[in-house]
């Protein structure tokens, strides 16, 4: 698991962790028996205080499981909610730099790279919470592309109007 954040700086604005255009979050990757990557996970969290982590761990990580992090404090939220944490400090190099942390550095580069080349300007703040999830919905389903066309096409058959605070409710489980 890492931290985030999608955004960057205004024009004019603060740099670095307190920027205003900067939404935080957390991401979370499993693997198969081979190291391989399988699934991830990504949420948006108010900040990365051990209370938002323990949080978002309740809500999307199996009890038991076993999260490995580059030891960021809120990180032992995890074991409040009932997961084993391992946390790698580096010895004078930087996490990014760690074979343990190969994967999520890769699939947050493409996430970023992604965004970066889809959707040249928008609210982080307002939309953020879509664009990950259509991220990690394409991600979750990169074996089985065929059947990605017929799901949309039942979904959009199947599904009648819906009002726009219905559309809004998904944020809101976030």
């Amino acid at each position: 698991a890492d931290d985030a954040y999608l955004g960057g700086e205004l024009a004019g604005g603060k740099a670095g962790r307190g920027s205003e255009n900067k939404v935080p979050f957390v991401a979370a990757i499993s693997f198969n028996s081979e190291g391989r990557p399988l699934y991830i996970k990504m949420a948006p969290v108010p900040g990365f205080s051990r209370k938002a982590v323990f949080d978002w761990a309740t809500a999307d990580l199996a009890p038991g499981c076993i999260v490995t992090s580059d030891g960021l404090s809120c990180f032992a939220g995890v074991t409040d909610a009932g997961c084993q944490h391992r946390a790698i400090v580096a010895d004078g190099r930087k996490p990014k730099e760690l074979p343990e942390f190969n994967w999520i550095n890769t699939v947050l580069g493409n996430l970023k790279t992604s965004l970066g080349g889809a959707y040249h300007a928008f609210d982080f703040a307002k939309y953020g919470t879509r664009y990950l999830g259509a991220f990690v919905y394409r991600f979750n389903r990169r074996f089985n592309l065929e059947a990605l066309p017929l799901r949309l096409f039942v979904a959009a058959a199947t599904t009648g109007p819906r009002p726009a605070r219905w559309l809004r409710q998904a944020e809101e489980s976030f």
